[in-house]
């Protein structure tokens, strides 16, 4: 656990923590000075270095070697894509439904997620969502529902809408007695708890730098199990995903045969640069610091909330990072939050607060205060 001088020379490196409570994560983490930095110095390298390619290629390898240990990866199996959706794309554009053609997934996934296998129907893919119980995609649902015709398991680890963590292991273990792949999309929790796909056993993985890493939108990584790479050829593809990009062979399609095969075009450099060290941060942090940090608070929030009866769609077990209260009119509860100076987000019936390891018990009770100040607004919890 962090130290409150610790928590406070760290809170001091984030420039509108001094002004706001700042329960935003979720939708973009805060700037810290030392990201900052990182745009700065890519605008060195490109005011002074003589062949900046060159450079930037060697920062960019450099992101590829540090996610990787960060997710206890090798670099040969991670993907630097600009976004979440170029990663699934990619995945989906190189399988194959002629003799499993059903895609499970639960109805709390992100869109882009559902979106992108809905898109590969005119490919032969047949999608099966399963419905929400309550605010939660149970394990048994899924044990019950992916079968021999199961081709891929796409899956949240915590949902956007209510904070509902899956169970990684239980379902992907699921998924694979039936000879089934896991594609984890783990964009609402990277960054707030140490990662290890290798222990969970998924095959895809996927996430970004612009929440929970603190980082700039622009950048997301795609990790691809070592064993299933060649056999994967995707049709969404670009000069970078080649075996030698820099050869510029206009006539000759020789994808890599690591995960740069999955990538897009001319990667966004100054994200790069500046997501580098946003990574670099959350090391120094150390990431189960983050994770105490961040339960403490959501089971503070927790608390709190039903202490006040509040309409909590987050599960009360919940160790984080995102904490959803039910409104009756939740435009106009955001905007008393905004005015109060609680960042937070708003996405259908829920008021979202994403809690990181810069958050403190005073913005939690900041945030209830100002919650309480508006129940009018608040959904009455259902006895």
């Amino acid at each position: 656990m962090l130290s409150d001088s610790k928590l406070a020379d760290l809170r001091s490196r984030f420039p509108i923590l001094a002004k706001k409570t700042y329960l935003y994560s979720n939708s973009q983490g805060a700037l810290c000075s030392s990201v900052e930095e990182g745009a700065q110095e890519f605008l060195r390298v490109w005011r002074t270095s003589s062949e900046p390619w060159m450079e930037w290629m060697a920062a960019y390898e450099d992101l590829r070697a540090e996610f990787a240990k960060f997710i206890h990866a090798s670099p040969q199996e991670v993907a630097i894509v600009t976004s979440a959706s170029a990663g699934i794309n990619a995945i989906a554009s190189a399988l194959h439904f002629e003799k499993r053609p059903t895609v499970v997934m639960g109805e709390y996934e992100f869109p882009t997620m559902a979106q992108i296998w809905l898109a590969q129907q005119p490919r032969g893919a047949h999608i099966q969502f399963l419905d929400g119980i309550g605010e939660a995609i149970t394990s048994e649902q899924y044990e019950s529902t992916v079968d021999e015709q199961t081709l891929v398991v796409p899956l949240t680890r915590v949902s956007f809408l209510n904070g509902f963590r899956s169970d990684v292991a239980r379902i992907t273990t699921a998924a694979h007695r039936q000879g089934a792949l896991v594609f984890l999309d783990d964009f609402q929790d990277c960054g707030t708890r140490p990662v290890d796909v290798k222990a969970l056993g998924i095959d895809f993985y996927v996430t970004g730098t612009l929440k929970y890493l603190l980082g700039p939108p622009g950048v997301a990584f795609l990790y691809v199990r070592q064993e299933l790479i060649p056999s994967l050829t995707p049709t969404i593809t670009s000069w970078m995903a080649q075996c030698e990009p820099f050869a510029f062979s206009t006539k000759r399609l020789d994808p890599a045969p690591d995960a740069r095969r999955f990538e897009g075009g001319s990667p966004s450099i100054p994200n790069i640069y500046m997501a580098r060290r946003a990574l670099s941060l959350l090391q120094e942090i150390g990431l189960q610091n983050a994770a105490e940090q961040i339960g403490t608070l959501t089971q503070a929030f927790l608390r709190g909330a039903h202490e006040l009866d509040f309409d909590v769609k987050t599960p009360s077990s919940s160790v984080g990072p995102l904490v959803v209260v039910r409104s009756v009119d939740a435009p106009t509860l955001l905007a008393k939050l905004a005015a109060a100076g609680v960042v937070a987000s708003a996405r259908r019936d829920g008021i979202r607060f994403g809690l990181h390891v810069y958050n403190t018990l005073g913005d939690v009770n900041h945030a209830l205060e100002v919650l309480r100040a508006n129940r009018e607004l608040i959904a009455a919890k259902n006895f």
